[in-house]
């Protein structure tokens, strides 16, 4: 986090010293997965990349045991100021409208999330319309809506970490009431936009190859998105040495949210699974600032965003599905949950060759 010479506020403090508090996980866990899992009655490896998330979640975890429940999503909602360039297909009251839809039970992630056995919980961090009156929803808004960052920051500093610590004590809550994996979701009409902007930022891969159709927009507004995209970097070209500058001019306030439950979970220890596109912006968000909490990060699938195989490229990990999927609300890491409960069920409940009399082949291949 680049020291811009001005003392630093109340929450961008907090935030720097729970960035400073995270550590590496020891390895030594990692190793004892692995020779677990060759242990197991069955060919080295065979299960694949299944096999890879359990001995990443003995790591996260610190054990050769991992679970993957009790588990949640915590889904993050907020509102954006770019929306007054056009650049979606959606008007901005659709957001406080998903989030009554989600108290009443009926999006999607509603759905996937109750057969999955994820608990779901919901958090207003700064949309625009006042959802005090809908009960379930934490009611953590730091302000109702970004500001368009065609024109000026998005947020202040002080706003993006106070967006941040959000999330951080989310997930810190989480893990005190025994939930060992989170998921993350989102919902923000506008949000692809930013999104775009910060993997642009994060990464200088050029816009054209990070920004998509989001919410189903037509090609001249995906023209009008990606002009934005670029005029909006350059507008803010002098953030972009400073990483939680650049959350600030260019993000929203549930991706700093979901950028907060990340390393929220590496400081408690706890799994964090990432959903789609916006998503994989919070964790190039939350890497960027703190390094080691990539350690911790699970990406359930590839969206069909063109930004979303950029950001994992730059965070050096590998989506476990490939749906086809761009919703959000964090439906893919709920399915990511399940994926990771299979992982964790076959690591414990499978017996060695030793338990089970059977002969090992001679020389495996590992």
């Amino acid at each position: 986090m680049a020291d811009n010479g001005v003392a630093p506020g109340r929450f961008e403090t907090e935030l720097r010293a729970l960035i400073s508090s995270i550590r590496e996980p020891d390895q030594v866990w990692l190793e004892r997965a692995w020779r677990r899992l060759d242990s197991l009655t069955k060919p080295p490896k065979s299960l694949g990349r299944l096999e890879e998330m359990a001995a990443k979640m003995a790591l996260a975890q610190q054990t050769d045991r991992p679970v993957a429940t009790p588990a949640a999503i915590v889904l993050c909602a907020g509102d954006h100021g770019i929306v007054a360039e056009g650049v979606s297909a959606w008007p901005q009251e659709v957001t406080g409208q998903m989030v009554a839809n989600f108290v009443s039970g009926g999006a999607a992630i509603n759905q996937i999330a109750r057969y999955t056995g994820v608990r779901l919980v919901l958090v207003d961090v700064g949309v625009v319309s006042d959802t005090s009156a809908l009960g379930g929803v934490v009611q953590a808004k730091v302000r109702a809506g970004t500001r368009n960052f065609a024109e000026e920051a998005a947020m202040t500093r002080e706003e993006a970490a106070e967006a941040f610590l959000v999330g951080a004590r989310m997930v810190r809550m989480l893990a005190n009431e025994g939930v060992k994996v989170v998921g993350t979701g989102e919902m923000g009409i506008g949000n692809t936009t930013s999104a775009s902007a910060l993997v642009a930022a994060y990464t200088n891969v050029p816009v054209n190859r990070v920004v998509g159709r989001g919410t189903g927009i037509d090609d001249a507004a995906l023209a009008r998105k990606t002009k934005v995209v670029e005029n909006a970097l350059q507008f803010h070209l002098a953030e972009r040495g400073d990483l939680l500058a650049t959350l600030a001019a260019l993000g929203g306030l549930e991706i700093a949210a979901m950028a907060g439950i990340f390393v929220g979970a590496a400081a408690a220890g706890v799994c964090a699974v990432a959903d789609g596109f916006i998503s994989s912006a919070a964790a190039l968000a939350a890497a960027a600032l703190c390094p080691p909490c990539r350690h911790f990060m699970f990406p359930s699938h590839l969206s069909a965003e063109p930004g979303h195989h950029v950001a994992m490229v730059a965070l050096g990990l590998e989506p476990y599905m490939e749906l086809n999927m761009r919703l959000g609300e964090g439906t893919g890491a709920a399915l990511g949950i399940g994926a990771m409960g299979a992982a964790c069920a076959v690591m414990s409940g499978m017996a060695t060759f030793e338990q089970a009399g059977v002969s090992e082949g001679e020389n495996p291949v590992t």
